[in-house]
């Protein structure tokens, strides 16, 4: 089966916001204008095409990013449809690492929000090109020209602004294209006709003006149109467009369109700066990948003949069809029945039914080429971040990093049959989710499930009892406090030693534990010379002290933040055995951290809070009543406050309620998860007491 598209009019490209600024909206109207729906989905009557979860169609907030497939002029657009909901995170971060431009969706009443921030940074950290949208224009307080200042403020870009507004807030009617020096209309309540025309009389100057600017703008970002510039040569707008493709490929800039996705104006020519801004997969960087040593870089390119090598960037488990792995092919074709190596669990596997997804619908496909976004059936042994190569040419990609959860609750089924249910539930959970942990207190045996905020937890235990089915009781929720050590403890001696009848049990460690930094978890050095303990046991020792460190002598919390040194011990030739030394090493540890000074840490959350100015004397003093740093305040719209502050996650239970009741339902605040930080004595007392 021959290719589709070629492979420079591919598009994979992320749609990406801050909570409630329009994605959704927006990607819908992108599927209706490519052809792909026959209806316009609407968000508040749960009819949309990617939020297709129950819980997202009930709440009207995106989950799961959804993977759709669009054509336009020509061109195969990729497109998933991102969270913004700041539990979800994890779900943008995923989508980024496998994508090769984005759509950046802003609110034009409120421009740049807390949670634009992070999917900014995110997209950063993947080197991903943008473009911006400012969504909403025609609502009341809306402004395009403030918003391009805050993203040029906020966040640190270089936003250019590619059209001018007809019309303000409710008489919000179409946009002028500075480049092209036309205005644009949409008459009809669907949007579908797009009206060319005369720029305005009134606009003309302003639209002259404004391309003279953008052209002598466009021209210094690129060095070939800089000297065509200087030499007084006549730029044309393919030149321009050209140009300015380079430059937002190179990340220079952020061009920026406007438009109101609920009332169909301004979609169609966002999806034309998508096919000629972004990046088609030829024309971003080889991708990097290493040898199964890591002593090698290997660079993948886009090429359909070379040796496959993908990335796996999601688990689903499809109710109807099974466990679905979304994958990215950066090179090489992926075909049915093909035997593909997962170099990091060291497995094969075989590739079964091949899938383009549609949201919840499903394509079934042949071949999956160099560039292209797609899903496989019945990997086993392939998890989120996972490799997928040809066994011949062995290829490590870069996994995905996730933030660690920071909230935890017990969890515990009705009945038995509940119980035998709950397990296999909760684990096909946490293999689609890397931010969702399930663990089992040791000291009173409660299932104990862990994620990103209240949202989130609530979310997984709907899904526990509407897609498997099991009924189960929800404790409160309660933060994910972590201990470490103040002070270094040398050279502390244990000897295991138990005489029964026949073989004793016998191990003798010597272990240093030193602090470290507590992002760094635990970190085991063996440092033992001269064989006083044989090689085979000291993997033992280590498997004992990192158990030991799962609960901590505080509080039963996990250990960070040490590093532990095996630096001398003896054995016995009949009694030893790795089981001695696996305890001796575990409670050696234990002992370590009585006498090491041990603290407290408890998760710091990054809070935004958005307040009319009035309240803001009452908003401090909450903020500071709850143990929070306030970090300054910004004007934001006239009359609007913003409040940065760090405050702990313990402290911010219920504090919507709170912030409703002190503001008359006014204020809103965002928060994720920042650091975390050692508790005073004082508060830890009051915390292991509860």
């Amino acid at each position: 089966m021959a290719r589709e598209y070629p492979l420079e009019k591919y598009r994979n490209i992320g749609v990406i916001a801050h909570i409630d600024a329009g994605k959704t909206t927006t990607t819908e109207r992108i599927l209706f204008y490519t052809g792909k729906t026959y209806r316009v989905g609407s968000v508040d009557e749960g009819t949309t095409v990617t939020d297709w979860m129950d819980q997202e169609r009930e709440r009207g907030i995106t989950i799961v990013s959804a993977a759709v497939t669009a054509e336009w002029k020509g061109y195969r657009i990729n497109l998933i449809d991102t969270p913004g909901h700041i539990d979800f995170t994890a779900e943008v971060q995923r989508s980024l690492r496998v994508l090769d431009g984005g759509v950046v969706v802003f609110d034009a009443t409120q421009g740049v929000e807390p949670q634009s921030e992070t999917v900014w940074r995110q997209a950063d950290k993947y080197n991903v090109p943008r473009i911006c949208f400012i969504n909403k224009m025609d609502r009341t307080g809306a402004s395009y020209h403030d918003s391009v200042e805050s993203i040029r403020n906020r966040l640190g870009a270089n936003p250019i602004e590619m059209q001018i507004p007809i019309g303000s807030e409710g008489n919000f009617s179409g946009v002028i294209d500075i480049l092209k020096q036309k205005a644009y209309s949409w008459e009809d309540e669907l949007g579908i006709n797009m009206i060319e025309f005369d720029i305005p009389a009134d606009k003309v100057e302003e639209a002259q003006a404004a391309r003279e600017q953008l052209v002598e703008y466009i021209a210094g970002l690129d060095d070939d149109l800089t000297n065509c510039f200087l030499e007084g040569e006549e730029l044309t707008n393919e030149m321009l467009i050209a140009g300015l493709r380079r430059a937002v490929i190179a990340g220079k800039c952020n061009p920026c369109y406007c438009g109101s996705s609920l009332k169909n104006k301004g979609v169609q020519l966002l999806l034309d700066a998508v096919v000629d801004l972004l990046p088609s997969p030829l024309d971003i960087p080889p991708t990097k990948g290493t040898s199964l040593d890591g002593s090698k870089e290997i660079w993948l390119k886009p090429d359909d003949s070379a040796p496959v090598g993908s990335l796996v960037f999601k688990i689903v488990t499809d109710p109807y069809v099974g466990r679905l792995a979304y994958f990215r092919v950066y090179s090489g074709t992926v075909k049915q029945g093909q035997m593909l190596l997962n170099p990091v669990k060291g497995k094969k596997e075989r590739i079964g039914r091949l899938i383009r997804m549609y949201a919840d619908r499903r394509d079934d496909v042949d071949e999956v080429y160099a560039g292209d976004i797609a899903a496989v059936l019945g990997l086993k042994d392939t998890f989120t971040g996972d490799t997928l190569c040809d066994p011949h040419h062995p290829v490590v990609l870069e996994s995905i990093t996730f933030p660690e959860p920071v909230i935890s609750v017990a969890i515990e089924p009705k009945t038995l049959a509940d119980q035998e249910k709950i397990g296999l539930a909760l684990q096909k959970l946490s293999e689609e989710d890397p931010t969702f942990r399930v663990r089992t207190d040791e000291n009173t045996g409660q299932t104990i499930i862990s994620g990103m905020g209240e949202l989130h937890l609530a979310i997984i235990v709907d899904r526990l009892m509407r897609e498997f089915r099991v009924r189960a009781n929800v404790g409160k929720e309660r933060v994910a406090y972590k201990e470490t050590i103040r002070k270094a403890v040398e050279k502390h001696s244990y000897k295991y030693a138990k005489q029964t009848g026949g073989h004793g049990q016998f191990a003798h460690v010597v272990l240093t534990v030193e602090p470290i930094d507590a992002n760094l978890g635990v970190q085991f050095e063996n440092q033992i010379v001269g064989g006083v303990i044989p090689k085979e046991y000291i993997p033992a020792v280590e498997k004992g002290v990192r158990e030991a460190a799962e609960s901590g002598v505080l509080g039963g919390y996990p250990v960070t933040g040490i590093r532990v040194s095996l630096v001398d011990g003896s054995f016995h030739e009949v009694d030893s055995s790795e089981m001695a030394f696996k305890l001796a090493g575990s409670i050696c540890l234990k002992e370590c951290l009585e006498l090491a000074d041990p603290v407290l840490l408890e998760p710091i959350m990054k809070v935004e809070i958005t307040i009319p100015e009035e309240y803001l004397g009452d908003v401090l003093g909450q903020i500071s009543s709850r143990r929070g740093e306030i970090r300054g305040t910004d004007i934001h719209g006239g009359n609007s406050q913003i409040v940065h502050s760090m405050v702990p996650l313990g402290e911010m239970f219920g504090y919507a309620t709170t912030l409703r009741s002190a503001t008359q339902g006014r204020g809103v605040f965002a928060m994720e998860y920042d650091h975390y930080q050692a508790v005073s004595d004082a508060t830890a007392q009051k915390i292991l007491n509860i």
